[in-house]
């Protein structure tokens, strides 16, 4: 069979829309109405993937030279759409598209592609791609390539990780657009009719669409533990007998929030995981969807995982910062005082220093594990990996991480937190809030560990149903045979 690469577009009559491009010096002209950053980018793109483009401005004459690469030919915007064969790139802005309109019968039977982005969000208007199908209605509007930016496409020949959003309700000229993407390099992706032009206009305006619910929970953590810091350190002993440590409010009280932020932000990354097996648990199918919530929570694994690493990150560097401070030296100093005048020779504590010891290596440890856990999340290293191999990183040696974070914040609490006095104006200390969650996943993946959970599990994700959810067997009396009830019975 011959290759769609290798097939030549034609530039005559509709029932040729079909036909592929092809990229040869004596090929079709692509046009390109527009003279601006985009349009250059755009030509230069082109003219190194074999395409000959001819660019259509209103005053030639005024642009430099040299500001398009050899082999584009700059002409008016009427010569462009005239010399133009098949496709022609509009790269105008949206306000000016009346000014297109008498171009409107070169333009006749051509593939108009709108390359123009939205300039709010949610703005219940109509698109511009449905504006210039309604001004060209003897045309093909074809909505893709605004959601790449004029240094992607001069980025290189060859960049197929970026993808071009495509759309129109004519699929034929769809199919040339999604061709000609392929052509430069880029993935396309058809998102099927002009309808859906709307969101593609809005997609560049979208800032970091996956990671918004994740920086929110992280943020309100982040100020649930500094503010609960806040009072129970400095404030309220402030205002009890006048102590002042608001000097703790830049490092100590950042300090002491970090790793429980971190801690908790790790438990959010597995916590969806085992409501998700409880649900399927309880139902006795996994042919239920679970609710949007969990869903939108499942799919946010990755980026509550790198937050943790962020904020451990952040914890281990101002832990190594807090002996520079000037308050470290003044504490020191003011304690070797006080043993020098009670007499005390040496201050050996056998369990301090256990303690010490112990919670700064699982410490160590965690962190080099959630390293590990951060560097496999990127895609160039996950995607070395095998199904299995990635899967035994990130859920196998994740709960080793929070199993880690978990006895380093133990080892630090000690036995404090059976004192009386580590529970100054009856507010427990910050680690033990940090801990309940953490806890609570932790023992929930050893409930679900046992035997009698995990053989029913697996078999509900290999397609096993409970009773309750199988089909009815057939009627008596009938000849066909019995269908099979689970896929265990195949």
């Amino acid at each position: 069979m011959q290759s769609d690469m290798k097939t030549p577009l034609l530039a005559g009559s509709s029932s040729d829309a079909s036909k592929p491009l092809l990229r040869c010096p004596g090929g079709p002209v692509i046009g390109i109405i527009g003279s601006g950053d985009f349009s250059r980018s755009l030509a230069i793109r082109l003219v190194a993937c074999g395409f000959r483009v001819v660019v259509g401005s209103r005053d030639p004459n005024r642009i430099p030279r040299g500001m398009f690469p050899d082999g584009v030919e700059l002409r008016s915007q009427r010569e462009a759409a005239d010399g133009a064969e098949r496709v022609v790139f509009v790269a105008v802005y949206p306000e000016h598209y009346y000014t297109l309109v008498g171009l409107r019968e070169l333009l006749a039977g051509k593939v108009l592609v709108d390359v123009s982005n939205a300039t709010r969000l949610k703005s219940g208007e109509q698109s511009h791609a449905e504006r210039l199908a309604e001004l060209f209605p003897e045309s093909r509007v074809v909505k893709g390539f605004n959601v790449i930016s004029a240094w992607a496409l001069q980025a290189g020949a060859y960049d197929g990780s970026r993808q071009v959003l495509v759309c129109s309700d004519c699929s034929h000229s769809k199919a040339l657009v999604l061709q000609l993407a392929r052509c430069l390099g880029f993935s396309p992706v058809d998102l099927g009719g002009l309808c859906g032009s709307r969101d593609i206009e809005e997609a560049p305006l979208i800032l970091f669409p996956s990671w918004g619910g994740p920086i929110l929970a992280m943020f309100l953590l982040f100020l649930f533990f500094y503010g609960y810091s806040f009072v129970r350190h400095i404030l309220l002993p402030y205002l009890d007998q006048g102590e002042n440590n608001f000097h703790q409010l830049p490092l100590v009280t950042v300090n002491e929030t970090l790793p429980a932020v971190a801690l908790v932000t790790l438990a959010l990354v597995y916590l969806p995981g085992l409501v998700a097996a409880v649900l399927q648990l309880g139902r006795g199918t996994k042919y239920k969807r679970f609710p949007g919530w969990l869903d939108r929570w499942l799919c946010r694994r990755k980026q509550l995982g790198l937050l943790s690493f962020l904020c451990t990150l952040l914890h281990a560097v101002y832990s190594m910062c807090l002996t520079l401070r000037r308050a470290a030296g003044y504490t020191l100093l003011n304690a070797a005082y006080q043993q020098v005048k009670a007499g005390v020779e040496k201050s050996w504590v056998e369990s301090q220093v256990w303690r010490s010891d112990l919670y700064l290596s699982c410490g160590i440890l965690g962190f080099g594990v959630l390293s590990l856990l951060a560097v496999t999340s990127l895609p160039s290293v996950g995607n070395a990996l095998s199904w299995r191999e990635f899967t035994f990183v990130q859920s196998g040696l994740g709960y080793v991480a929070l199993t880690l974070s978990i006895m380093h914040t133990l080892f630090f609490g000690w036995d404090f937190a059976f004192f009386p006095g580590a529970y100054p104006y009856y507010l427990p200390p910050v680690y033990l809030l940090a801990l309940i969650l953490p806890c609570v996943v932790l023992v929930g993946r050893l409930l679900l560990a046992l035997p009698c959970l995990t053989s029913r599990l697996a078999k509900i994700r290999r397609g096993w149903e409970s009773e309750r959810h199988r089909p009815p067997n057939n009627q008596p009396g009938s000849n066909e045979a019995d269908p099979p009830q689970n896929f265990g019975d195949v």
